[in-house]
């Protein structure tokens, strides 16, 4: 029988310039080696859904934990509010976000069952910040789920203040697993070929996948816009992507 016991807890860990945040943390309780994901939550925030991703990677044999973005912009706050304040800032400063994915990065490989090898996977924005963490960072595996402005800025009006990273894809220091739906705008379908195109011309490693008939955030099973079957496909995808680079 396989040993499945795991731990989930909130925690600290240390982000950008040294700064402690909070972070929510999902690990499998056995001394046999494992890989680490990081896991990005979306632009709602640090919340009940992005939790219990952490705690689906820890059933699946990787530690994983959730940094909480958030935490300076709205300490103690709840995921819609701390959600506004951040959106109202024009969102997470990407130098920022790079410091807080390290610093799970870090806790994960500190883990006393640590393969060494660590990963990140990210939603929404989530997804943009993985391509640009796997760009910054040493990474052995990235996960991009319908991350816009990539290639593009966000359109006239938001006040999302993220500009497009396709400069960085030169520096990707992993594979990269892209999983977008078809029917999406941001990103489009365009956008997306725009992205393997500098991929491909960058010679990196990568697999893309785009559902029809699927939308932005097909993976939330809690809102309107979910996609069981492109879900399902997606999170095999994941299993088997991670189960080469991180096992």
């Amino acid at each position: 029988m396989t040993y499945d016991a795991t731990l989930a807890e909130t925690v600290t860990i240390t982000g950008h310039d040294g700064h402690r945040i909070e972070a929510y943390s999902a690990r499998v309780l056995s001394p046999a080696p494992s890989g680490g994901v990081v896991v990005i939550h979306h632009m709602p925030g640090y919340d009940d859904q992005t939790k219990e991703i952490a705690r689906t990677f820890s059933t699946h044999g990787f530690n994983a934990v959730v940094p909480n973005l958030y935490h300076r912009d709205a300490p103690g706050a709840g995921p819609d509010d701390a959600a506004a304040t951040a959106r109202a800032k024009g969102g997470v400063p990407d130098a920022r976000l790079v410091g807080d994915v390290a610093g799970g990065a870090a806790y994960l490989k500190g883990l006393s069952n640590s393969n060494g090898k660590v990963g990140v996977i990210g939603y929404c924005s989530g997804g943009r910040q993985s391509v640009l963490s796997a760009c910054s960072l040493p990474l052995d595996a990235a996960v991009d789920c319908y991350g816009a402005f990539v290639t593009s800025p966000p359109p006239e009006g938001m006040a999302l203040k993220f500009t497009p990273i396709k400069h960085l894809i030169k520096d990707l220091s992993c594979p990269l697993l892209g999983l977008f739906g078809a029917d999406d705008k941001y990103p489009s379908p365009d956008q997306v070929t725009e992205l393997e195109d500098e991929l491909k011309a960058q010679g990196k490693t990568y697999e893309f996948h785009s559902y029809e008939g699927a939308g932005h955030a097909f993976f939330s099973v809690n809102r309107p816009s979910y996609r069981p079957e492109a879900a399902m496909d997606g999170w095999h995808r994941i299993w088997d992507f991670y189960g080469r680079y991180l096992s």
